[in-house]
C-alpha cells in the first residue's frame, strides 16, 4: 500500500471552499456548508496529528509477535466522519478539500474498493507466509503504521469477503487511533443490508457509528447531474468524434479525476473495469457483450456504479445473437438499478436490431433505453 505524503498546507478548509464559490466553481450552497464546516472542525482538531510515528522493530512481523505491546489511543482522538447522500451533492469534493488541507504527516485517501483488494492480497500473502499467524492484526498494524488518517471514497459493501474482515479490521484500526472519513451514497444501517449473512455484518455498523460521525447531504441540488445537463447520452455514429464526446462526458460526470482501471469481485472471481473514477465506469462493448459475462456480472456492475459509458454498440441480428443477449441482460441490469447511461453505437435504439430472430425479443431492450435517455429517468437516485 502506498502512502500519501504531502508538504504542510498553504490553506483550511472553509478557506478552500469558499475561495471555490468565489471562483464560481460551485454555487452557495447551506447543506454543503455544513458539511464543510463540520469537516474544518476535524481539520483543526487534526492539525499534526500523529498518534504512533514508529512502527515497532522488523516490521508487521514483530508488531504481531510483540502481543504484549498495545497502542495507547490519544485521549483526544477525534471521531471520523461519514459524509452519506444521492450522487452529485459533492461529497467527494468536499472529502478532497479536507484531504488536501488536512495537516497530518501520514494520510492516504483511496477508494474503498481499491482498499479492500490491497487489504484481501496483502491478507493471502500473509497467511501463505506466515500460516497460523494473525494476519488481520499484522494487515491493521501495517496501515496503522503507514496512515493516521484514512480517507475512503465510495464506502460500499457488497461482497461477502469484505463484510466478514471489516469488523475485525476496523476495530483494530480504531485501537491504533487511526482516523477515518469516508464518502457514500449509504446510510450506515443499509450497508450490506439484505445480504446473506447480514446478522453477523451487524456489530461492523455499530463499530462504525461509534466512531465516525455520520452527516447526510440531504436535498439540495445535483451538482453532477448540471454538469451534463443538455449533454446528449446517445451518440450515432460510433466514431472518432463520440468518442471524444463520451471523453468529455467522462470528464464532466467525475470533475476530471484520472481514470483508473478497477476490479469487482462477482462470485469469488473478478471482475476487470478497464476505466472508472468517482462512481462512473467506462467500457467498449466488446469488453461487456463480447465475454462471458452473465446476469451476476451486471448486477454487480449496476450496483457498484451510478454511471456506465459503453463505447461502440454495434448493429446486432442473429449472427451476433450472443452479444445481443448478454447486452438484454445489461441494460435490464442498469435499469432495474437506475444506472445512468451514455453509449455511442452504430445506431438509435430502434434501429440497432431491426430483423430476424430475436429482434421481437430486443423491443423490450429498446423501450428501456429510449426511457433512459429521458429527463424522468435521469432524476431518479440510483439504487444499490
Amino acid at each position: 500500500m502506498l502512502v500519501h505524503v504531502t508538504e504542510r498546507p498553504q490553506t483550511d478548509v472553509m478557506s478552500a471552499y469558499r475561495a471555490r464559490i468565489d471562483e464560481g466553481v460551485i454555487q452557495p450552497d447551506p447543506v454543503q456548508r455544513r458539511a464543510a464546516e463540520r469537516l474544518h472542525e476535524l481539520w483543526g482538531r487534526l492539525r499534526g496529528y500523529d498518534p504512533h510515528p514508529k512502527a515497532p522493530p522488523n516490521g508487521w512481523l514483530g508488531r504481531l509477535l510483540n502481543k504484549k505491546r498495545v497502542d495507547e489511543v490519544p485521549e483526544d482522538y477525534p471521531s471520523g466522519l461519514y459524509l452519506v447522500g444521492d450522487v452529485g451533492r459533492g461529497k467527494s469534493m468536499l472529502m478532497d478539500m479536507f484531504f488536501d488541507a488536512a495537516d497530518v504527516p501520514r494520510k492516504r485517501r483511496v477508494h474503498f474498493d481499491e482498499f479492500m483488494q490491497e487489504a484481501h492480497a496483502t491478507l493471502h500473502r500473509m497467511r501463505t507466509d506466515h500460516p497460523g499467524t494473525d494476519a488481520l492484526t499484522a494487515l491493521a498494524g501495517m496501515i496503522a503504521d503507514q496512515s493516521a488518517l484514512l480517507c475512503f471514497d465510495e464506502f460500499q459493501v457488497h461482497d461477502i469477503g469484505d463484510a466478514m474482515i471489516l469488523a475485525r479490521l476496523f476495530e483494530a484500526l480504531f485501537s491504533r487511533a487511526v482516523v477515518i472519513v469516508a464518502t457514500s451514497n449509504t446510510l450506515p444501517d443499509d450497508l450490506y443490508r439484505d445480504k446473506p449473512g447480514y446478522e453477523s455484518f451487524a456489530p461492523f455498523i455499530a463499530l462504525l457509528k461509534r466512531h465516525l460521525d455520520v452527516l447526510v447531504l440531504d436535498g439540495g441540488r445535483d451538482y453532477r447531474r448540471e454538469r451534463v445537463r443538455g449533454v446528449r447520452n446517445w451518440y450515432v455514429p460510433a466514431n472518432g468524434m463520440a468518442e471524444r464526446a463520451l471523453d468529455d462526458v467522462f470528464a464532466r460526470l467525475t470533475d476530471g479525476a484520472t481514470p483508473q482501471p478497477e476490479s469487482l469481485t462477482v462470485f469469488g472471481r473478478k471482475l476487470p473495469v478497464p476505466c472508472a473514477a468517482n462512481g462512473v465506469a467506462r467500457f467498449d462493448f466488446a469488453a461487456l457483450c463480447a465475454q462471458n459475462l452473465g446476469s451476476g456480472d451486471y448486477l454487480a456492475l449496476a450496483t457498484h456504479y451510478e454511471t456506465v459509458l459503453i463505447d461502440a454498440i454495434p448493429a446486432l441480428s442473429p449472427d451476433n445473437f450472443d452479444e445481443a443477449r448478454r447486452f438484454i441482460t445489461l441494460i435490464d441490469a442498469l435499469y432495474e438499478h437506475r444506472v445512468k447511461l451514455y453509449a455511442s453505437a452504430a445506431a438509435e435504439p430502434a434501429a440497432l436490431y431491426t430483423a430476424g430472430e430475436g429482434a421481437s425479443i430486443f423491443e423490450r431492450t429498446v423501450s428501456r433505453l429510449e426511457e433512459m435517455r429521458s429527463e424522468a429517468y435521469f432524476a431518479l437516485s440510483h439504487l444499490t
